[in-house]
């Protein structure tokens, strides 16, 4: 054998030699073919699918999302036109409130100015008479002491009676 080997060279194959390794080598491909290509080749193709339903699903996730962005964006919009809307209700409203609320004010002022002039003419009114009543009583006090000054004459007094009462015929 040591012989068999010695005597081998591979740049010289041998016929038989020749023949068995190309049959070996094609019962190997066959079973490896039957046995190991086919199942690869079918989880391949499995993968294959996979592969592809994944990517077929990520290209209707990516729609989904750019569906819903767009949608989302136009949800926002519609919120930005809302609240700008409402903001200008909300400062119409308040203008409102303030015109109403200056002109209430306008009218409470006027009302209380005319309520001041109407007490400070009566109370005008109330001071003249008081004056003229206090000026009366004088005047009677005045009178009072005159008359009593000058009664005291019994001559006097007659003349006085009888002149006053000439007076009042002739005013009457």
């Amino acid at each position: 054998m040591i012989l068999f080997l010695a005597d081998f060279s591979v740049i010289r194959p041998e016929p038989g030699l020749l023949i068995w390794t190309t049959l070996i080598f094609l019962l190997f491909w066959g079973m490896m073919g039957k046995f190991a290509f086919k199942p690869i080749q079918k989880a391949l193709k499995e993968r294959e699918q996979d592969i592809q339903s994944s990517l077929d699903a990520a290209k209707k996730a990516k729609e989904e999302i750019s569906s819903l962005q767009s949608h989302n964006e136009n949800l926002l919009k519609l919120a930005a036109e809302e609240r700008a809307a409402i903001l200008k209700e909300a400062k119409e409203a308040k203008e409102a409130i303030i015109s109403e609320a200056r002109e209430r004010a306008k009218e409470e002022a006027q009302k209380i100015a005319q309520a001041a002039k109407v007490e400070i003419e009566h109370q005008k009114m109330e001071m003249l008479i008081n004056v003229r009543n206090e000026i009366g009583l004088m005047s009677i006090e005045i009178a009072e002491k005159l008359i009593h000054q000058r009664l005291s004459d019994k001559k006097e007094s007659l003349q006085l009676t009888q002149k006053l009462v000439d007076e009042i015929r002739f005013e009457n």
